[in-house]
Formats: structure tokens, sequence, C-alpha cells
């Protein structure tokens, strides 16, 4: 075989597999479908409580989109290249929806993955701060990240696009689901100090360091789908790691190189639908590694790469066949969210009248948060939160829309009838950081802890939003795994393998 045939192949190894022992198991309609949604150089890069504009292109952003169907009921998945998807964008995309496929919209579940390098639909939103006094306005829009009204008008739209296109395409698929694990990807961020109090990302060799706060998510969840033929036609993957690996301009961050991961295995066509995991306390940084990190490209390449490995490795592994029932519930809940004291708003207005130079760029920053919350607390004191159960068969996505601590993910999955079940935060909203309540404790700290426009809920938002997401899941009874066919009766042993030793 020469060197240019041998690399050709991967292009026709889908056909090689189709004399597959699943090609004659029962199937489920499902489609996939993506839209491109990476936004134009100049733009504003979210992910801070500051400014910062996109200069250059790493990789493309995209709304990636499954669709399945069972006994009439349709869900549609939605994985999103974005820091956040807000409220009001969730709600345009579920109306269109509803009307070009006639999926229900609550089936639909739209997750941000939350990548830091992606495009502008957060954190402030067009209009939000119309009403406020002329000095909440220019901290809002000249002072913080804010969102695109025309980059969320495109959001809207290829998301819409991607759906439709995924559910005009549905065929019967056989398809799977399994996980692995993935333990090195990914850390806890938030560390116990001697002096009683939890910093986030205290720093590399800190002497104060007493232990790690919290666990991390090693799960990488996977359902996949194939054509007859053996070609992967999608699958999703659920991975709790914050996207931050920022490589280098605009891009989905590590998740990209997971996509590329998968795909150079099955091929370009393969649908990568990634769901964000709870990892509002885990992102891809060791703080006791005692060498020096990764670049931002090499640490999207590890994280990326490492996911996606094991991803395919969960792919080639699981059996194929019908994925029954599908299905979905939702509640809206109404959470409250906590109040600065009077003190701290006069502290804070006394602040940012003053260069953040003077005071500190920090305390300067969370002064900012404080006089925008108290603005936002006056026309939305209650937050809505959406938590929402999709089932695929034997498997579960439980979404909700904080950027939620790893604990909670995990409790969900303990308490799950679910074999498979596969959180999904910053989905159909965004309501910020929910940590644990004993991280809102005078034990506890770091800056997801702090009062901010973008995080706020009352400390026990986080339990109300695990028991809803666990009750909505065990409100539903999981479907049968595909199986692999059983093997031909045993008839007598290998004759090569039953003759006896010689010595001589």
């Amino acid at each position: 075989m020469n060197r240019r045939k041998f690399l050709t192949l991967g292009s026709v190894a889908p056909v090689l597999w189709s004399q597959s022992r699943w090609q004659n198991n029962p199937t489920t309609q499902a489609g996939f479908a993506e839209a491109d949604i990476t936004p134009e150089i100049g733009m504003e890069q979210p992910g801070g409580y500051g400014k910062v504009f996109h200069r250059s292109l790493h990789d493309p952003c995209k709304a990636r989109a499954a669709v399945f169907e069972d006994g009439g009921k349709r869900v549609a998945v939605v994985g999103l290249d974005a820091l956040i998807v807000p409220r009001r964008l969730v709600a345009a995309v579920r109306k269109q929806v509803e009307g070009a496929t006639g999926i229900a919209g609550e089936a639909v579940l739209i997750n941000a993955s939350h990548s830091h390098s992606s495009g502008p639909t957060g954190m402030i939103q067009p209009g939000e701060y119309d009403q406020a006094p002329e000095l909440v306005r220019k901290l809002a829009y000249e002072h913080s990240s804010c969102a695109d009204a025309r980059y969320l008008k495109l959001v809207e739209s290829q998301i819409v696009k991607a759906v439709v296109e995924a559910n005009g395409g549905r065929a019967g698929l056989l398809c799977g689901v399994g996980s692995g694990v993935e333990d090195r990807a990914a850390f806890n961020r938030r560390f116990r100090m001697r002096n009683g109090r939890t910093y986030t990302h205290p720093g590399q060799g800190n002497p104060e360091i007493v232990k790690v706060a919290g666990p991390i998510d090693p799960e990488v969840g996977v359902i996949g789908a194939w054509t007859r033929d053996g070609q992967l036609a999608g699958c999703l993957v659920n991975y709790a790691c914050h996207a931050t690996t920022s490589p280098g301009g605009i891009s989905a961050n590590w998740i990209y190189y997971m996509e590329r991961a998968i795909r150079g295995v099955f091929g370009p066509r393969a649908v990568v639908v990634f769901l964000q995991g709870a990892c509002g306390d885990v992102t891809q940084v060791d703080n006791l590694n005692p060498y020096q990190q990764p670049s931002g490209n090499e640490y999207a390449q590890l994280v990326g790469g490492r996911v996606g490995a094991e991803a395919v490795k969960v792919l080639l592994s699981m059996p194929r066949g019908a994925l029954t029932p599908v299905d979905y519930r939702t509640r809206l809940l109404r959470i409250a969210r906590r109040k600065p004291t009077p003190e701290r708003i006069k502290e804070s207005l006394a602040m940012v009248a003053k260069e953040p130079k003077q005071v500190g760029v920090t305390e300067w920053t969370f002064a900012k948060e404080t006089v925008l919350l108290e603005a936002l607390l006056k026309r939305e004191p209650v937050a809505d939160v959406e938590v929402q159960a999709i089932q695929i068969g034997p498997a579960v996505i439980v979404a909700n829309p904080a950027e939620y601590f790893v604990e909670f993910g995990l409790e969900i999955k303990a308490k799950s009838r679910f074999r498979y079940t596969f959180p999904a935060e910053l989905s159909n909203g965004c309501v910020g950081y929910v940590p644990t309540e004993e991280a809102l404790s005078d034990a506890g700290g770091g800056y997801e802890t702090r009062l901010t426009s973008y995080s706020n809920l009352i400390p026990s938002a986080g339990r109300e939003i695990a028991v809803a997401g666990i009750e909505l899941a065990n409100s539903l009874t999981p479907g049968a795994e595909p199986a692999p066919p059983k093997a031909k009766p045993y008839t007598a042993p290998w004759t090569y393998g039953d003759v006896p030793a010689q010595r001589n």
C-alpha cells in the first residue's frame, strides 16, 4: 500500500465498518445539523466584567443541533459555542422552532458551552439598563462586557436554522449511550487556606494552601447515532470543565479540539453537540501543579484532545440500536436575589466615582457590580430559573441556567434513577454562579460568591435547583439500553487453542 492510499483510508473507514453486528438492530429517528455563529473581528469578547475586543480568528463558533423522536414526541438539543444564552433569545428560538417544526418549545434545550473566546451573547443585554439613572447606564454600557444586538439576532436565526435542518433530516439511526472517565483534564479551582477561608485560584506554590475545596466530575457522557452503513451522523458529549483555555482569538475554545478528535476517527460529517456539565468551580488549571502551565492553545489541545479521545473510546464501545422513549419535563422556579446592604451600596457609589486605579481594579469592579445589582433588583428582585429534563432512552439530560457548582451535578447524578444522567448548566437562560451554601459561609469565599449583577441568587438556590432536577428526572422512566447480539451457542473449542504443549 502506498503512502497516499494509506492517508486516504480515514475517509472511507465508515464504509469499511458497514458490515457491523449492529446493522440489523432497531433504529431511532434522529437528525443532526450545525450552523455558523462566528462573531466578527472587533466585536466584544465576553467572559469578564470589563470590555475586551476580538482581534483575530482561531476557529469558527457554531450552533450544533440534534433532534430525537419516538412515539410522536420530539426533543431538540442544541449546543452553542457561547459564553451564555440569554433567556429572551431562548424564548424567541423556541417560538420559531415550534412554528417551523411542531417541536414543543419546552422540548427544546439550548446549552451554552461557556466559551470565553466566543461571540458577545453576554454579559449586559441590549437595553437592559435603559431606564436606569445616567451613572448606572454609563457603568453598564461603557464599563461592562455587553452583548451585541446584531450578533444576538444572528445566533437566534442560526439556532433555528440548525434545529429545522436537523428535524428535516431525521432518519432511522442506530443509537447508543455510554460514558467514560477523563480525570486529568479538569481540576477544582477552589482551595481551603490556612486562614480558614476558601480562595479561587490561590496560585501555584502558595504555601497557605491546605487542600482542594471540592471535587470534579470526570464522567464523559456520550450519546451516538450511526447510519446503517456505519457513518457516525452525530453525537452528544457531556463533560464538566470551564471553556477558559483561550487558544488565541475567536474560538469554540477546547471544544474545537474535542470535535477535531472525534471527527478524526469518524469523519468530518459527524456533528458533535457539546453540553457543558456542572463546572461552576471546575477549570483546566491545576493549581497544585509544580511545573509551568501550558499556553492557551496547548491547554485547549490538552483538554479537548483528552475529552475527545475518551468520547471516541465510548463511541467505539457502545452497543447500537434504538433509544426509547423520548420525553421531556420542565419546571419554572422563581428564586429571590440576594441584596447588598445599604452600607455596601453607599461605599460602592463612592468608589465608582473615582478612577479604578485609585481604589484598586478589583474593588472598583465589584463596587460597579453592586451599583448595577441595585438597579437590577428594582425591576427584577426574583429570577426565573427553568429546570428541564430531556430523556433519550436510558439517558436523561438535567438542565438549568446556573453556572452550577460541581457538587450539585454529582448529587443529581447520585439521586437520579437513570444510569446515564448528564447535568447541563447554563441552559435555557443564565442566572450566574450558583455556589453551595458552604461556599457562601464564613469559611467560603472566592469571586464566585461575591454579589454582582451576574451572580446574586439566595444561598438556597443551588439546593432548590438540584431538588427540582432530581424530581423531574425521576418522573421519567429509563428506557432499555441497546444490547449486543448474543454469541452463537457453544459447540467446541478452537482446534488451534486446545492442542497440548510440546517440549520436544
